[in-house]
């Protein structure tokens, strides 16, 4: 449910001291928005919003300010001062990611750019941005499809995989109801990738990319998705065959898109080059990978870091041990915590798999089981 003017103009004052503070120490230190937003790892488009006190900013963004500015700790400490300011009085204690999700779903039986630079926040700070989004879009049922998707591949990058599961249960109730072929599609071949993170159950996954082929012709997340599942369960052939669908789907198809929902150049050739190297053609993988790194925004900083783990996988696949573990190992050390979540550490894995097969004594191997497998960070949890 949207907020009303007087809560809304509320949220935004109390939000300005940290956004002021930020803009007077920028403007002192002569940098422009886009300048200090490459320095510190977030779009310049939020920094914006944090500034005009439309967002409140985050902790982690005011200690990495306070470096790249040289203020000390002031502008930690408007953050802080700004979050001990009583909060405006809310109609309910209830959990707002729980509220959120039974507003959406009330309806049921049985239970644009603003949304872009969702994707340059880690998956723990994403969720309360969404939560903003969805009181704000919950009624439009093709947007709150695509902010359920969102909402999801975040509970799942934190570890949270079943309450993911109602979030993706949510969405495809929401695009079944637009009528809108494509998204439906859309929602179920994201549920699919996802799932194979989440270690699903093949055959179930199998099914959903079934489901997002009949919803929509030429839709390459769907081919994607199966070819994906088809390699990872051994059906080679099958996959290859999937493989040249989607790319032939890909050249014919207006679906490249920046929506949240849609897919850009980047995660095609991401997509392609992944179901290259689990068939074993790691050359064409690893050409495929260095394109989509090559086209992937700087500011993407965890799918950044994904397709270096894909890149490395595919290194080990085309037999270059030494240069697969490297890499992995740079990733998984130089990465902030916030950033390492349950889809990394299946992509970490990926990589541990392909070089074990080629060398199981390799030099390295024992560090990357070891960054691998840790713990996913900024309070997510892998189950």
């Amino acid at each position: 449910m949207p907020a009303t003017v007087p809560e809304a103009t509320e949220a935004a004052s109390s939000n300005a001291l940290f956004g002021a503070r930020l803009r007077e120490c920028r403007q002192a230190a002569g940098l422009s928005l886009r300048q200090l937003a490459g320095r510190v790892g977030y779009d310049h488009s939020y920094l914006s919003q944090v500034e005009r006190g439309h967002r409140p900013g985050s902790a982690g963004l005011a200690r990495h300010c306070d470096r790249e500015l040289g203020t000390g700790s002031q502008l930690l400490t408007a953050f802080e001062q700004q979050q001990r300011r009583p909060a405006p009085a809310t109609p309910t204690a209830q959990d707002p990611l729980a509220t959120a999700w039974h507003e959406l779903t009330r309806d049921f039986a049985g239970a644009p750019d603003t949304l872009d630079i969702l994707y340059c926040i880690p998956p723990a700070r994403r969720l309360p941005e969404l939560i903003s989004e969805l009181q704000i879009h919950g009624n439009d049922d093709l947007m709150a499809a695509q902010l359920s998707v969102l909402t999801a591949e975040a509970l799942t990058a934190c570890g949270e995989t079943p309450q993911a599961q109602r979030w993706w249960w949510a969405a495809q109730k929401l695009a079944d109801s637009t009528e809108a072929g494509r998204l439906q599609s859309t929602v179920r071949a994201r549920e699919a990738i996802s799932g194979l993170a989440e270690r699903r159950p093949l055959p179930h996954l199998l099914e959903l990319t079934d489901e997002a082929l009949a919803s929509a012709q030429q839709a390459v997340q769907a081919r994607a998705a199966r070819a994906l599942v088809l390699a990872d369960l051994g059906r080679s052939d099958e996959a290859r065959l999937e493989l040249q669908r989607l790319i032939g789907d890909a050249d014919r198809s207006d679906a490249m898109t920046t929506q949240p929902t849609g897919w850009t150049t980047y995660q095609l050739r991401w997509a392609e080059g992944r179901v290259c190297a689990r068939l074993g053609y790691g050359a064409a993988a690893c050409v495929l990978l260095q394109c989509a790194r090559e086209l992937c925004p700087p500011d993407r900083i965890g799918d950044r870091a994904r397709l270096d783990l894909s890149l490395a996988e595919a290194l080990a696949v085309e037999g270059e041990v030494a240069a697969a573990l490297a890499l992995a190992l740079r990733v998984l050390v130089e990465l902030p915590d916030e950033w390492h979540d349950l889809y990394l550490s299946d992509d970490a894995d990926r990589v541990l798999t392909a070089v074990q097969q080629q060398d199981p004594a390799a030099p390295g191997v024992a560090e990357l089981r070891r960054l691998g497998g840790r713990s996913v960070g900024s309070g997510s949890k892998r189950r």
